[in-house]
């Protein structure tokens, strides 16, 4: 089947928190990281079906999940996953705070990665941890891993996790394998427990490939709780869907009874039926959905390089979610995205909600039709080119 990313699906008055956040009737959102895209006709039939059931009682996970989750995990990245090894969650955000809660008392220190993903921060500040940041170095227009500093911080015997973001966002990376094996052998060095958030790895580009950090060897594997979900790769965030897989038995005990106390283990039958038929049965719309989104990156760094040439353009590896360098505006991001919102009823996620060294950039959603992404660019464009002068 050939789907038509092109077709603009009215979002408003869905109560999508992307396009109803703010009260502009013509808004242009290209932030929150949720897809335009409907979800292929497979998924779609599959709920379609579901809901005429006309029941929607509690549900049990049957053994189609784990065999959805397990296969697909085994064709697309060769991460053969054992079924016990499997514990579905409402998603990967609160089962990240769930591991953290159980794995760390006040006071501990959990390392992340700044600049990333936002709820890294509170997901550890919540539960009494302090953040320790190995941050990225941003050299010639790329980010990569300062390995010296990261030995540093994970050799403090507060550090007791380390948050990987793989593929990385917002810096759109896809880590190497030999990035992923040096990480990995410092932390089995301190005793520091990887947590892998890995929801973006079925969106990477030609060129790299994803590695989950669990298939390097067996020790990684023993030392790794990876998070994967359907949701960022079929559209399906709404469902409220993730799988978190843990090898090592008595770590995988934990975090199952850190899911049965915090009351997120339960998932709902929309959400078992959606994430099968999307494993079963998306693989051709996730491809047809890669090219377009690809081609939509084509045509931003394009329209960037002849409109806007003093913006860079970080390379997008991997996701959909293309970070762009401001500095030579001279302007807060946090205030720019005021203007852009005010001016322009456009909307971006700032760069200061990153973390540090984040505050000259803004974030890109570009998993829309390319018509939204014009308008979008357009209306940047506009606003860049009337900045007062300081």
């Amino acid at each position: 089947m050939i789907y038509n990313f092109d077709k603009i699906i009215d979002r408003r008055g869905t109560d999508s928190v992307k396009w109803n956040q703010q009260d502009y009737a013509d808004l242009i959102p290209l932030w929150v990281a949720d897809m335009d895209f409907p979800a292929s006709k497979e998924i779609i039939d599959a709920l379609t079906t579901r809901v005429q059931h006309g029941i929607y009682g509690y549900a049990k996970v049957p053994n189609a999940f784990y065999e959805a989750v397990s296969d697909w995990s085994n064709r697309k990245h060769g991460f053969h996953l054992q079924r016990e090894w499997i514990l579905p969650v409402l998603g990967v955000v609160p089962a990240l705070s769930a591991i953290v809660a159980a794995l760390t008392e006040t006071g501990d220190k959990v390392l992340i990665q700044e600049p990333v993903y936002h709820c890294f921060f509170s997901s550890i500040e919540r539960n009494g941890c302090e953040v320790v940041s190995n941050d990225l170095l941003y050299k010639d227009g790329q980010y990569v891993i300062d390995f010296v500093d990261f030995e540093t911080k994970a050799s403090d015997p507060k550090v007791k996790l380390f948050i990987l973001c793989s593929p990385h966002n917002p810096a759109g990376r896809v880590w190497t394998k030999a990035e992923l094996e040096r990480l990995g052998e410092i932390c089995l060095k301190h005793n520091v427990l990887v947590i892998s958030d890995e929801i973006h790895c079925d969106l990477v580009f030609e060129g790299h490939q994803h590695i989950p950090f669990g298939t390097i060897n067996q020790a990684f594997l023993a030392n790794t709780i990876t998070c994967i979900a359907p949701s960022k790769t079929f559209n399906l965030a709404g469902l409220q869907v993730a799988a978190v897989i843990v090898a090592d038995p008595i770590l995988n005990k934990k975090v199952q009874d850190a899911f049965l106390v915090n009351e997120i283990a339960s998932i709902s039958p929309f959400a078992i039926t959606g994430l099968i038929a999307a494993y079963q049965q998306g693989e051709d719309w996730l491809q047809q959905a890669l090219a377009y989104i690809y081609n939509n990156y084509i045509y931003l760094k394009s329209y960037m390089a002849e409109h806007l040439p003093a913006l860079k353009i970080i390379p997008l590896e991997g996701t959909y979610l293309v970070w762009v360098d401001c500095t030579a505006l001279n302007i807060s991001s946090r205030k720019l995205g005021q203007i852009l919102l005010k001016e322009a009823h456009l909307q971006v996620n700032v760069g200061a909600m990153y973390g540090k060294g984040s505050d000259s950039f803004i974030r890109l959603n570009i998993a829309c039709s390319r018509s939204i992404l014009q308008e979008g660019l357009a209306r940047l464009k506009q606003v860049l080119l009337n900045l007062p002068k300081e």
